[in-house]
């Protein structure tokens, strides 16, 4: 990091996906209060997270990455929030056995409140307007007055955080991550997935490990381990008003950290080496993680990772790739070539949402399920060719009921969209599909495992 470095530095650099805001005076008001606002994470919690994701990095752990496309004011409920973290422990307790690994297991929850667009304005019946990009800055509404970027939706954002975060932390320690309550919710999956046949025999291993450990005297009373589990949030750091706002010095290690999330990363549109993006998170002693997209060259990726970890420290940073179905195989492999050539600790991450996005015939944003497993199912077989750990995966999805990508066990159709498409935002995969994925990777996981120990 160099010594000239403040939170306020990427000021001086060039700034893609931000908001105009027409009032710099309640802009810079909303600012001030938002840097007396006690922190939303612990600068000890983002240091744990680090070390989680350096076993990941040294393939000692697997990382699972997931939520909402984009969190939102009005479906802010505590179901909302009890769902989707439900459904990220199902996920997890199934990867665990399929990976026989520990799962680091973080939110894109409690702060996703940004996203950023393909353009700046958006035309609908000859009227523009400028483009909604995220609760935390303008309306969803196609009008004059919600389109406006306002600073104090920065406010409710972090209010919502705060609340999101609570209940969090309640239910990851508080009994309800119980990993036999987990698993009496994966039987019930089983039991009513038109494809649970398929899935039975890894269900009742689970059942029967978990009922040798509770012979063996391992319950959830006698064991912490059982009962509770560790949870993180993240988010893409793409409002840097905000984020610099929430960056504090760690008391004990004389480090600045953004107290918004345990883990920030950069997205494939705001990752220029000279951006104000990267020259605030190259600041930041959190969890990093960078998008990489279909562009990326290995001599870029190289430079990115020297600004964002230049002393190559295990679990700072996550390269969460996003090449599509299609593109995976001709770029992925050079990409981890020159990775694995310069000795550079990173933690490889799979998102097989963002560059299988597609338009229905009906006019709904759309992702099908096939393509999505197709990229996971890719990027598994590229690192195990390259001799590569293939470390943790990034879904957009909720644990609601919602109709947004197509196929699955469910057989969602294109005519079935319009049923319950509720994102403000992209796709998400509903509760079923997200763990449906989650069993299927779990089967190749555990094949792979069987056949690097010549079992297959």
């Amino acid at each position: 990091m160099s010594k000239k470095w403040t939170p306020k530095s990427w000021r001086d650099h060039e700034r893609l996906q931000m908001p105009a805001y027409p009032d710099a005076k309640a802009l810079a008001d909303v600012e001030a209060r938002i840097s007396d606002f006690p922190p939303l994470v612990f600068a000890g919690e983002a240091r744990q997270l680090k070390r989680a994701l350096a076993k990941v990095a040294k393939g000692e752990a697997f990382l699972l990455q997931g939520g909402d496309c984009a969190e939102s004011f009005a479906e802010f409920h505590p179901d909302n929030i009890r769902d989707t973290f439900r459904v990220l422990l199902q996920m997890a307790v199934v990867l665990t056995y399929g990976a026989a690994l520990p799962v680091v297991k973080v939110g894109r929850m409690a702060g996703q409140f940004a996203k950023p667009r393909s353009a700046d304005d958006e035309t609908i019946d000859g009227v523009t307007l400028p483009a909604y990009r995220g609760d935390m800055v303008n309306g969803m509404e196609f009008s004059e007055s919600s389109r406006i970027p306002d600073p104090e939706r920065m406010i409710q954002a972090f209010n919502q955080s705060a609340a999101t975060l609570n209940l969090l932390r309640a239910f990851a320690q508080g009994g309800y991550a119980d990993l036999h309550k987990v698993q009496q919710w994966n039987l019930g999956f089983v039991a009513n997935s038109p494809l649970g046949e398929r899935y039975r025999d890894l269900c009742e291993r689970l059942s029967e490990t978990l009922d040798f450990m509770a012979a063996c005297g391992l319950t959830s009373k006698a064991t912490p381990q059982i009962r509770e589990t560790d949870f993180y949030t993240s988010h893409e750091a793409l409002l840097l008003n905000y984020e610099e706002a929430m960056t504090r010095v760690d008391s004990i290690s004389g480090d600045w950290y953004d107290t918004s999330a345990h883990m920030l990363w950069v997205g494939d549109r705001t990752r220029q080496l000279d951006g104000a993006h990267v020259e605030y998170l190259k600041g930041i002693s959190n969890p990093l993680g960078t998008k990489v997209g279909p562009t990326m060259e290995p001599d870029e990726l190289l430079r990115l990772i020297d600004i964002l970890n230049p002393a190559n420290e295990p679990g700072r940073l996550t390269l969460i790739t996003r090449m599509g179905a299609d593109g995976l195989a001709r770029t992925l492999p050079n990409l981890i070539r020159a990775v694995e050539r310069e000795g550079k600790s990173v933690v490889w991450s799979c998102d097989p949402m963002h560059a299988n996005t597609v338009k229905s015939s009906n006019g709904y944003k759309t992702r099908h399920f096939d393509a999505i497993l197709a990229e996971v199912h890719g990027f598994f077989e590229v690192h195990k060719a390259e001799g590569s750990h293939a470390g943790g995966v990034h879904f957009e999805m909720t644990g609601q009921d919602v109709t947004e990508c197509v196929g699955g066990a469910q057989d969602i159709t294109e005519d079935n969209l319009s049923d319950r498409y509720h994102t403000h935002c992209d796709p998400r995969l509903n509760a079923e599909q997200a763990l449906e994925l989650a069993f299927l990777l779990a089967e190749q996981l555990k094949a792979d495992r069987a056949q690097k120990n010549g079992l297959a």
